[in-house]
């Protein structure tokens, strides 16, 4: 095993550097709103656009088992570059806000071909201790996804571009990483047909859809609560004008320690198991949500830091712990597709989940509504731990 030591480093640092382009829109979303003149619910559509993509291009790549048919690096390296490309696109200084829908709405579809891909890379490396491996690339997917915030902080002093042109920048590097670096693994079955069926057949298998189901319960507030990391501590400020805070630096802090979240729970895994330890991050993060209306009017701003900060660790702490459970249940050859389908449904729930949000506070400036979050958790724990026949 000597010589693949550095092949989870490798696709760690590939999927960090192209799921940058995540939330490249958020971080210089008060740049896009001044420069194109949009609406300030700009937020909630622009974010919602890459999730459509997403879920197009999982179902897309799902449908034709792109993963599973292909050298799943080759298809994470032509992503990795068409999602740098779009991206790039960004810096165009006649956008509208359809014109900017179309090009995030493309550059998560290329990201269904980067975050599930290379779980797939990783699982054909790694059988033993997979929740580990994939613990490290949900990290690298957190990090990459708060990466924009501290980069607009960085680089306050230059033109909001200069964020969207280094995120394209570092796609592109980590889909070169992929294609140069990372052959195709031990345990990868490539040149599988297309099944149409097989979106369909891997649920049929009920510890499959107990797992994905509590995947789907974790989704809807994984997404919703990081897009509105920025809008609830400019809440905050508001409700306490003596209160200054660093949004950009501050929001990468809140979701980047989700990050390394990943990694301890991944630890605390191989003493509990995934489903104990994901069901354990699943209530914590539920506990959040329904108790976070009270920390708005808590006046130390260090005690509402440091929850937002715990919350940001639990909200995603149990994403690999689930993600290796689908692979755990999914059959062998169509584990790619399985990944890919529960990623696309998933996904799909986030935007139910985000326009409910932005809908809620055009007409609401309450801070009661982040409560509805919780239901993705509560139907999470008892989809995950219901018993099986």
């Amino acid at each position: 095993m000597k010589q693949t030591k550095h092949i989870l480093p490798l696709i760690v640092l590939s999927q960090f550097c192209c799921t940058s382009l995540w939330f490249a829109g958020n971080g210089v979303i008060n740049d896009l709103i001044i420069s194109f003149n949009l609406n300030t619910n700009a937020l909630g559509h622009l974010t919602s656009a890459v999730q459509f993509g997403f879920i197009g291009g999982t179902l897309v790549f799902a449908i034709l088992a792109l993963a599973d048919r292909f050298s799943p690096s080759k298809v994470f390296f032509i992503s990795a570059i068409f999602g740098a490309l779009f991206n790039g696109l960004i810096i165009w200084e006649q956008h509208t806000l359809s014109s900017l829908l179309v090009l995030r709405f493309l550059t998560g579809f290329c990201l269904a071909g980067i975050y599930p891909v290379g779980m797939k890379i990783a699982s054909d490396y790694y059988k033993d201790g997979l929740g580990q491996s994939l613990s490290l690339l949900v990290g690298a997917l957190v990090i990459g996804t708060a990466f924009p915030h501290i980069l607009k902080d960085l680089t306050a002093s230059y033109p909001w571009k200069l964020v969207i042109i280094t995120t394209s920048i570092l796609a592109i590097i980590g889909g070169l990483l992929i294609l140069l670096f990372i052959p195709n693994g031990p345990y990868c079955k490539v040149g599988a047909k297309t099944e149409w069926s097989a979106c369909f057949k891997v649920f049929k298998k009920q510890s499959f859809r107990a797992v994905a189901f509590g995947y789907f319960g974790h989704m809807w507030e994984l997404y919703t609560f990081w897009a509105f990391v920025p809008i609830m501590l400019k809440t905050y400020t508001t409700i306490h004008p003596e209160v200054v805070f660093n949004i950009p630096l501050l929001s990468f802090f809140i979701i980047g320690i989700g990050g390394l979240a990943c990694l301890l729970f991944g630890s605390v895994s191989k003493i509990l198991g995934e489903k104990k330890t994901a069901s354990l991050a699943l209530l914590l993060s539920g506990v959040c949500c329904l108790v976070s209306p009270l920390l708005f009017t808590v006046s130390n701003q260090l005690v509402f830091i440091i929850f937002l900060m715990f919350w940001g660790m639990v909200v995603v702490a149990d994403s690999p712990l689930l993600s290796t459970l689908v692979v755990q249940k999914a059959p062998s050859d169509i584990k790619g597709t399985a990944l890919t389908i529960v990623n696309c449904l998933g996904y799909f729930i986030t935007i139910i989940s985000l326009q409910c949000i932005t809908l809620l506070l055009s007409y609401t400036n309450s801070n009661y509504i982040y409560i509805i979050l919780a239901i993705g958790p509560i139907l999470g724990l008892v989809t995950l731990n219901r018993k099986q026949n």
